[in-house]
């Protein structure tokens, strides 16, 4: 069995990637267990090959789901499979499938929604179904997935628990600050959240050298996080954030690429002749990373006299103070994307030249 990622894995999905398979498994996954239907065009016309079955979403049970795919004769060079993205319920079968060099797609929920009319039953062999013919249909769009580097994973669950504790502390301040200001003091209770928050704050010291531990032992991670600390308002967590989220993509993405998943990128909303509302952004996306984005937003608004130049020249242009703290927002995406590209560190003296404008000096010259 070869290891994910290993050059032969990849040679073997390169090859495999170009054709159209005979066969997608719809697989819907549930906390306890997956169910998974095959199906074919036959004729002309989609089929469900035999009946769906039923497994035990555990460790124990992937061996079983392994052999009746065999017995089915779907071989990596025969199917493609296919499962909405469910969370923790199917990151362990996901793993075990790709190992096993099957092509594996992890769709959002909302799309395979969209793809088809409601229907009267909705059932575990109905849903899965439904996912083996959208894999079927939208088979040329497919993104197939590997598996993030271990390093990786494990700086984003650090990341993902920081910012659980991050809030904890903040629901233990409120709730001390409300005791305080009681009448009748429990000196108890709050004490009680003054050692919790205490505990925490020491619990996020601990969690951010781990993360720092873990960059460090990856030259490449290390390089990248040191070129993203040059940028001004970036500190480590975001940093991090954004190498988790790059590392992912299968190549670097755009600014506006990063701004739209991310969630600040101001879309408009006009209709005919009575709506026209002023554009606004969706906040989708990953909250914790939007969140650093606009701390450091804020932070470059307060400090840095560049930004605070252009800050105030957008307000008085008549932009609310919440449209031009988003603008520094991107334009601090602009500066991370721009530094990742080039593997340079960020120059605050470095001045752009149009195309157009260096082609019509060059023609003059």
């Amino acid at each position: 069995m070869y290891p994910p990622g290993s050059p032969i894995l990849i040679l073997l999905y390169g090859d495999l990637l170009m054709n159209k398979p005979d066969f997608f498994v719809g697989i819907d996954i549930a906390s306890l267990t997956f169910t998974a239907a095959v199906g074919q065009l036959q004729e002309g016309s989609w089929r469900i090959v035999g009946k769906p079955k039923e497994f035990g979403n555990h460790y124990e049970s992937f061996p079983d789901f392994l052999h009746w795919l065999q017995e089915q004769q779907l071989t990596p060079h025969t199917c493609v499979l296919c499962m909405e993205a469910s969370g923790v319920y199917n990151e362990l079968l996901a793993h075990v499938l790709v190992a096993n060099h099957y092509r594996l797609a992890i769709q959002p929920p909302l799309e395979v929604k969209k793809a088809f009319k409601p229907v009267g039953h909705k059932t575990d062999p109905v849903d899965s179904g439904q996912i083996s013919e959208y894999a079927y249909r939208f088979f040329d769009k497919l993104t197939f997935w590997q598996p993030r580097d271990e390093i990786l994973e494990q700086i984003k669950v650090l990341l993902a628990t920081r910012e659980q504790f991050s809030g904890q502390i903040t629901a233990h301040k409120n709730a001390r600050q409300a005791l305080l200001r009681k009448k009748v003091h429990t000196p108890l209770a709050e004490q009680a959240h003054l050692e919790a928050i205490q505990e925490l704050q020491g619990h996020l010291k601990t969690l951010e050298q781990e993360i720092q531990r873990l960059i460090d032992q990856n030259p490449d991670f290390k390089r990248l996080v040191g070129l993203l600390l040059t940028v001004p308002g970036v500190g480590l967590l975001l940093a991090a954030h954004v190498l988790v989220l790059c590392e992912s993509a299968p190549q670097l993405p755009t600014p506006k690429q990063l701004s739209a998943f991310i969630g600040i990128c101001p879309y408009q909303k006009t209709s005919g002749t009575s709506v026209h509302a002023p554009p606004t952004s969706r906040h989708y996306g990953p909250p914790m990373i939007r969140k650093l984005l606009r701390l450091a937003s804020l932070s470059l608004r307060t400090h840095n006299p560049t930004f605070r130049q252009y800050f105030e020249r957008k307000v008085a242009e008549g932009k609310p103070k919440k449209v031009a703290l988003n603008n520094i927002a991107n334009k601090l995406l602009k500066f991370i994307c721009a530094v990742l590209r080039s593997a340079t560190p960020f120059d605050k003296n470095y001045r752009s030249v149009k195309p157009g404008c260096l082609n019509t000096a060059l023609t003059k010259s």
